[in-house]
């Protein structure tokens, strides 16, 4: 019970950060990392922690001459051991488990495992970096699209005076501050990719922190359907084995020293594999994802025409006339803010956020052409009179 109240409480937070009102300061792939991901990473910290599913983490078997509790926490706190010369032997025929095998000290091939002790301490490390761009562009942003939007922000449209007065200090703030939110894009660009770096870092952390196998394992576990079942091993036992081997070293009788052989069953690795192949279907996802978004701030960095296509076709705004004036007055932090606006506001509002901005810039191209103004306007007795002095003249 206690693991489930955890995961609640984690999962809760979640959904409190995503119910509670805040502004939008950047795209979903962004939150991917440091929402999913660092939940993703803090459900599987508390999993591996979690003795009420497994059991005890780690149970050796040895001669009886050595108390059960003293193996199992020796063997725990320094590391155990298989061989890898022996995978994919006949288990009960030529060995006795995937690994695990008589064998001679300087003989053998060995491969020690001593990871599973900082499971749950990479994990949650990992977690953290997961959050730390965020953590860096939410400061370098210092609130400025929650507190320009109050007021306006939401997904329904007042037509109370209060708001359309936010609304015009909104623009107004827009003019004001033109081209001056350069430095602002950059940071936002920058922590994007701080993101791609970070998913393809903590990709080589984890090879390095699993003996340089966690690049293949995905591969590997996916080519273990194609093998023929009597010939095949599983590769998660092998980067994860489920029983090692153990020697413990104590004096005898007459001082000289023995050694005791144990075999460890290790009930956590049973967790591990599952977690492990998750996490590399999931960072190679996340990190194709990234690069999708990368690639797509670049071309609105370097193309303005992609800035036009993304205020027509996602915005709906005004005509290709009208926003490509709008792109011409505007620089690439501009756009930024105009594109977290964006996101934060009802498309109408936000239409008419454009549609005004783009008036009192004096781009022309979405006010009232002089006929329009003529027909929509009376004619007065007066009026007439001049009109048909200055068709005769």
């Amino acid at each position: 019970m206690a693991i489930l109240a955890l995961l609640s409480a984690l999962a809760g937070f979640i959904k409190v950060r995503y119910l509670v009102d805040k502004a939008n300061i950047d795209n979903f792939v962004f939150r991917a990392h440091y929402r999913l991901t660092t939940a993703i990473l803090f459900a599987c910290c508390i999993l591996v922690t979690a003795s009420n599913l497994i059991g005890d983490p780690i149970s050796c078997i040895t001669d009886g001459a050595i108390p059960e509790h003293v193996i199992n926490t020796f063997c725990w706190i320094t590391h155990t051991f298989t061989l890898p010369d022996e995978l994919g032997k006949g288990i009960g025929t030529h060995v006795a488990h995937p690994g695990v095998s008589s064998y001679v000290d300087k003989q053998n091939k060995v491969r020690y495992h001593s990871y599973y002790q900082w499971v749950p301490f990479m994990l949650f490390f990992q977690g953290i970096l997961f959050y730390v761009p965020h953590w860096l562009w939410k400061n370098w942003e210092e609130g400025k699209i929650r507190l320009i939007t109050d007021g306006v922000r939401g997904t329904t449209i007042g037509h109370t005076e209060e708001r359309q007065n936010r609304q015009k200090q909104l623009v107004q703030y827009l003019i004001d501050t033109l081209h001056m939110h350069n430095v602002y894009a950059s940071g936002y660009f920058l922590c994007e990719i701080f993101n791609l770096l970070n998913v393809i870092g903590n990709m080589f952390l984890i090879d390095s922190f699993l003996g340089g196998e966690f690049f293949t394992y995905g591969t590997k576990v996916l080519e273990l359907s194609n093998m023929d079942q009597e010939n095949r091993y599983d590769p998660m036992v092998a980067v994860f084995p489920r029983v090692t081997k153990c020697t413990f070293h104590k004096f005898g009788p007459s001082g000289t020293i023995q050694a005791h052989d144990a075999l460890c069953v290790l009930a956590l690795n049973i967790l591990n594999e599952k977690i492990y192949i998750f996490l590399w279907f999931w960072f190679i996802m996340l990190t194709i994802m990234s690069g999708f978004a990368l690639a797509y701030s670049i071309a609105v960095i370097t193309l303005p025409s992609i800035r036009e296509t993304i205020l027509i076709r996602r915005f709906k705004f005004g005509t290709p006339q009208t926003v490509s004036a709008l792109i011409r007055k505007t620089q690439v932090g501009d756009f930024l803010l105009l594109h977290l606006l964006g996101q934060n506001m009802n498309m109408l509002q936000f239409t008419d956020v454009l549609n005004e901005l783009s008036e009192r810039l004096h781009l022309g191209n979405n006010l009232p052409t002089a006929p329009s103004t003529l027909e929509l306007s009376p004619i007065y007795p007066s009026d007439k009179l001049r009109l048909h002095k200055e068709t005769e003249a």
